[in-house]
């Protein structure tokens, strides 16, 4: 299992600590309090109260496997649903994810208030703007973070995601 010595955790808050991604909170943090990537589908469920199955998971390379989700965390006026990957039996990814196509900024605002949190949080990030998407990227420790807003003619989203950090030798190039 790994340990985040370094992070703060939140005291439990109503709705998956609302407060979560709320800027102008100065120990505010991505993961929910208590959970830890690497943990136990066990674990989870005890440190997330409300936690629920997906009955059909999203699956993504490497094995993961969107299994859980909680109760959305309003961003911005955005409601931002947090689903728990895993590979294997343990979570290697937490991903926060909104549709925002009804709304007229199509999520520019919550983008922007994640944004700020992240460098409050992590200090500057290494971005990047296209027509129709913006990326913001994070690393701690042994963990990526990054928040990833895209627009086009049919859909329009952002996520905000923690995973495991995996690093590539010249090998597997």
């Amino acid at each position: 299992m790994r340990s985040f010595s370094s992070v703060r955790l939140l005291h439990p808050i109503p709705g998956i600590a609302a407060a979560l991604f709320l800027a102008a909170t100065a120990h505010a943090q991505a993961l929910p309090p208590g959970v830890q990537l690497g943990m136990s589908a066990e674990a989870l469920q005890s440190a997330v109260p409300g936690l629920q199955h997906v009955p059909r998971p999203q699956r993504l390379a490497g094995g993961l496997a969107g299994n859980w989700r909680a109760a959305p965390t309003i961003v911005a006026g955005v409601p931002f649903e947090p689903v728990f990957f895993f590979a294997g039996s343990e979570l290697r990814r937490v991903e926060w994810a909104a549709d925002v196509e009804g709304r007229p900024d199509l999520g520019a605002a919550a983008f922007a208030e994640l944004v700020a949190w992240g460098r409050g949080r992590f200090g500057p990030e290494l971005g990047s703007n296209d027509p129709g998407s913006a990326y913001a990227a994070w690393v701690q420790g042994d963990t990526d973070v990054y928040a990833q807003r895209s627009s086009d003619a049919r859909h329009a989203s952002i996520r905000l995601v923690y995973k495991l950090r995996q690093l590539k030798d010249a090998s597997e190039l």
